[in-house]
C-alpha cells in the first residue's frame, strides 16, 4: 500500500490534490520543489532499484533525491493513490545530443476526463509545467521559460523550451526554442523502464556515470551543482562559482538540496 500521507508530507503539500489539472499541477510542482534531482548513488557505484518500495524508502523515507526513473516511479505511485489515471512513457533527451539519443528518460501521461496531459517531476535539466498533449500547446514555467509541444515525424512528440539558461543545468544553451526531449505514446512496461534505467546508471556513455549532478527548482528559479560548479538563480538574482573544498560541497548539498552525505561519501565521489 502506498503511503500517500507520508508522500504529501515529504513534498510539503498540506492537502490531498483534487483530481483535476490544477491538482495535478500543484502536486508536480510541490514534488520538484521538495525532492532534488540527483545521481549521487550512481557516482558512488550503487545500484539504482526502481521498484516502488525501494524508491519510496529512498526519496520519502531517507529524504534523498533521485533521477528520472526514481522520481517518476514515485510520482506514478502517488498519482494512482490520489485517484489519477496515469501511465509511464519513455523519452529521448536531446540536450547536447549529436546523434539520436537512447530512450533513457521517463515521464507520465495522465488522463483527465477526455484529455491527456504530460507530467514530469523528474527532468533534471529544467522545469516544465504540466502540459496538455496537443499540437502547438504552450505553457510558461514560474521561472519565465516557455515550453511547447509539437509533432515530430521521426520521434513522435517533441518538447521544446525557450528561456534563460540560468534556470537550466547548463545544457541546451542558445537563443530561441531548444529541444528538450521527444517521446511516443506506446505502451511502456516495467522491463522497458528497467532497461533504460540500467543503461542510464551503468553505461560508459551515460551522462550519469560521468558527471555528478544535483538540481532543484526554486519558487522562481533553479539551483544546480554539476561536479564542482554551483549555479543558482532566484528570481533575478544569480550566483555561481566553483566549489573547491569538500566541506563546502557537503554544506551546499545539505543547505541547498537537503542531501546529507558523510565525509567518506563525498570523498568517494572523487571530485576533489
Amino acid at each position: 500500500m502506498f503511503d500517500l500521507d507520508a508522500y504529501l508530507a515529504r513534498i510539503d503539500m498540506p492537502a490531498r490534490p483534487t483530481n483535476d489539472v490544477e491538482g495535478l499541477a500543484r502536486m508536480q510542482r510541490a514534488h520538484r520543489l521538495a525532492i532534488p534531482f540527483e545521481n549521487l548513488d550512481v557516482r558512488l557505484g550503487r545500484g539504482i532499484p526502481i521498484d516502488s518500495a525501494s524508491v519510496f524508502a529512498k526519496l520519502v523515507g531517507a529524504r534523498r533525491g533521485g533521477y528520472c526513473f526514481e522520481h517518476n516511479r514515485l510520482f506514478l505511485d502517488a498519482l494512482a493513490a490520489a485517484g489519477f489515471v496515469a501511465r509511464p512513457l519513455l523519452a529521448r533527451v536531446w540536450l547536447g545530443a549529436s546523434d539520436v539519443p537512447p530512450l533513457t528518460h521517463t515521464l507520465s501521461l495522465v488522463t483527465i476526463g477526455d484529455e491527456q496531459w504530460i507530467a514530469d517531476p523528474g527532468f533534471g535539466g529544467s522545469y516544465a509545467p504540466v502540459m496538455r498533449l496537443a499540437e502547438g500547446e504552450t505553457a510558461e514555467a514560474p521561472d519565465g521559460a516557455r515550453f511547447t509541444l509539437t509533432r515530430d515525424d521521426a520521434h513522435g512528440w517533441l518538447l521544446s523550451r525557450d528561456g534563460d539558461t540560468a534556470t537550466t543545468d547548463g545544457r541546451g544553451a542558445g537563443t530561441g526554442w531548444q529541444r528538450q526531449y521527444s517521446f511516443t505514446l506506446g505502451d511502456v512496461h516495467d522491463s522497458d523502464l528497467a532497461m533504460g534505467n540500467l543503461w542510464a546508471s551503468t553505461a560508459p556513455a551515460s551522462r550519469f556515470t560521468n558527471v555528478t549532478v544535483v538540481s532543484i527548482i526554486l519558487p522562481h528559479g533553479f539551483a544546480t551543482l554539476t561536479d564542482r560548479d554551483y549555479r543558482r538563480r532566484a528570481a533575478s538574482t544569480d550566483s555561481a562559482g566553483e566549489v573547491t573544498d569538500p566541506r563546502v560541497y557537503r554544506m551546499r548539498l545539505s543547505m541547498m538540496f537537503g542531501i546529507d552525505l558523510s565525509k567518506d561519501e563525498v570523498a568517494a565521489l572523487d571530485l576533489f
